[in-house]
């Protein structure tokens, strides 16, 4: 067999064992929680988790955060002689930790 097939094919054979170990322990503890008699709001999940009801905001402002990323990265390419490589790395983390301080902001502003 050639290598271009076999990286691939492990690649999303171990996605796919590593999701399938994943959702059985979980449900094994779901499981072990029954048995003892838990109440089962437990099993909800964590209750400080905003995830759940302001999750595309998040997933809308790091989007926001990281576009603006990619494009100063671009100005700050064109404009010095800074590295590409730095010039994208610096500026979609630091524009997508700063999305990340936004949504925090609001999210803790609706409380």
């Amino acid at each position: 067999m050639q290598v271009e097939i076999i990286v691939p094919v492990t690649l999303f054979v171990s996605i796919a064992v590593v999701l399938y170990t994943l959702i059985q322990a979980r449900n094994r503890e779901r499981m072990a929680m029954i048995e003892k008699g838990y109440d089962a709001s437990l099993l909800e999940g964590n209750p400080h988790n905003r995830t759940g009801k302001f999750g595309a905001l998040k997933v809308g402002i790091v989007a926001i955060g990281i576009g603006l990323g990619f494009l100063v990265a671009s100005i700050l390419e064109a404009s010095t002689r800074i590295d590409s490589d730095v010039a994208y790395f610096s500026m979609i983390s630091l524009f997508g930790g700063v999305g990340l301080i936004v949504y925090y902001l609001l999210v803790k502003n609706k409380d």
